[in-house]
């Protein structure tokens, strides 16, 4: 038998996934692909999964059905989008990895989308609704294996919605067990679902105890930050011991405080709050208004409340997030030493604020600018003189023949005008015009995705204190071809 190698991008699903039987029929597939007429319609196949557990639903039991009806229809299958552990519910089809890279940026590929059933596609009906609506649009076609679904008729796109109404009533009903389960979890003193906190442990009835181990290493924090020592000093203690994290991965400094900032400690149940935007746990109380108690404590009240005031101590205020990131132009701004990004470094000193334009890896933040609003400016000016002119175009999919069963109208035309293709038109901008109506915040959108960088540097100059800061812009050879605006058909939904 000649081997199939798989290629594209299939990380989810390996090789080693696929045993003998399955590789033959998927060759005997692929040799019945060859046979098809060119003009066959093009099938993309949709993969999705939200844990690989059942065997009659998995990727590869998928992938080979909907490829046996690509068979039966005469389609060409031209792609796989597989998408392992992802939630239909939360992830909507044109935000999955794959599935979405072909929705949005391969549209032109594939006049019919396959799937297993309409709850492995989509689990809200408006995200249903939104596909219909996005296939109308484009002359594309919803297949699937187990559903009555055909976008061709008004019958089939009615029978679509109520198939899809049914499934969001089932992940509603999932939810709701789920959520009604967290619910009653959190009111009880046993411990019924979910990952212990750090320091704890559950023994072979399911009661929550004290991991000795963990215990140790919390006790001895708790101890140094007493003391004074910085929460970045243990985590180097932490990690040259070779201390486990109980979680995986490496110590960091937020997961170390994230723990010692836990009410758990206290031997009761949390729940997390995000109050201002800081992600952190509070005590659930119960019908006396009293925190529920779930385990013997590590740390009684008073040591907790004295553990936290002496993090406080050393507590940095940070200042208020700015919609937009603190750094104009991030990504587009570049140390002319290193080529390392520059950010803006905010510091108060005798109660003035300063803001300083600088890099990470040369000492000193580099060849940075005092001033970062006016490098904006300069920056803007530099690029609107550049490029101002230039007319703003816009991608545009223009779709082919819908209906290929006329077989007349399709054999007459040609190349391009039969199939699906993308387009650019003119909207009567130039980008001077779009960058004085979006303002810098879209300048830079559009700078980062056509590649466009600027260096910059700073220049003593003599008995002047204040230094000189140029700029050098450098522009790719494709920035125009880049700078062309994918509209976002999605957007909002």
């Amino acid at each position: 038998m000649k081997k199939y190698k798989r290629t594209g991008p299939r990380l989810p699903t390996t090789y080693s996934d696929w045993r003998e039987t399955d590789l033959s029929l998927l060759q005997e597939l692929l040799d019945a692909e060859s046979s098809l007429p060119a003009d066959a319609p093009r099938a993309l196949v949709s993969v999705r999964l939200s844990a690989s557990k059942a065997e009659s639903t998995s990727p590869v039991r998928q992938e080979l059905d909907l490829r046996l009806l690509a068979r039966e229809r005469g389609y060409r299958v031209v792609g796989v989008a597989s998408d392992l552990n992802v939630s239909a519910t939360r992830v909507p089809p044109w935000k999955r990895r794959e599935l979405g890279q072909w929705l949005n940026d391969r549209v032109p590929e594939f006049d019919t989308l396959l799937f297993w059933k309409l709850d492995r596609f989509v689990r809200r009906l408006s995200d249903l609704s939104t596909m219909i609506e996005w296939c109308v649009a484009h002359g594309k076609n919803l297949v699937s294996k187990h559903d009555p679904i055909d976008l061709s008729t008004a019958t089939g796109q009615a029978m679509t919605v109520v198939i899809g109404g049914i499934a969001e009533i089932e992940a509603a009903n999932t939810s709701t067990r789920v959520t009604s389960l967290w619910g009653y979890a959190k009111t009880q003193s046993d411990w019924l679902v979910g990952k212990p906190p750090y320091g704890y442990t559950t023994d072979n009835r399911g009661i929550l105890v004290i991991d000795p181990q963990a215990c140790h290493v919390l006790r001895w924090c708790v101890g140094a930050a007493v003391r004074g020592v910085s929460a970045r000093r243990m985590v180097t203690v932490l990690i040259r011991a070779r201390v486990p994290t109980g979680g995986g991965g490496q110590w960091t400094t937020s997961t170390l405080l994230r723990r010692l900032r836990n009410p758990a400690l206290m031997g009761v149940r949390v729940q997390e709050s995000r109050t201002g935007g800081a992600r952190r746990s509070e005590p659930v109380v119960g019908r006396d208004g009293s925190p529920i108690k779930v385990a013997d404590p590590i740390l009684t009240k008073d040591q907790w409340q004295s553990l936290q005031s002496a993090l406080d101590k050393r507590a940095k205020t940070q200042p208020a997030r700015q919609r937009g990131g603190t750094t104009e132009f991030l990504g587009v701004l570049v140390c002319a030493a290193c080529g390392t990004n520059m950010t803006v470094h905010r510091t108060t000193v005798r109660q003035r604020k300063y803001a300083y334009l600088r890099c990470r890896n040369c000492p000193s933040g580099g060849l940075g600018a005092p001033d970062p609003e006016a490098v904006y400016r300069s920056l803007a000016d530099e690029v609107v003189a550049v490029l101002g002119a230039e007319p703003v175009r816009v991608r545009e999919y223009a779709p082919g023949v819908a209906d290929r069963t006329r077989r007349t109208e399709w054999e007459g035309l040609k190349g391009e005008a039969a199939q699906g293709r993308w387009i650019q038109v003119r909207n009567g901008d130039t980008f001077r015009d779009h960058w004085k109506r979006g303002g810098r915040g879209v300048m830079a959108d559009d700078l980062r995705r056509a590649g466009i960088t600027c260096e910059v540097s700073r220049h003593k100059k003599p008995r002047v204190r204040a230094p000189e800061v140029r700029l050098k812009l450098t522009i790719p050879e494709d920035a125009i071809e880049r700078l062309v605006i994918k509209t976002d058909v999605f957007a909002g939904k």
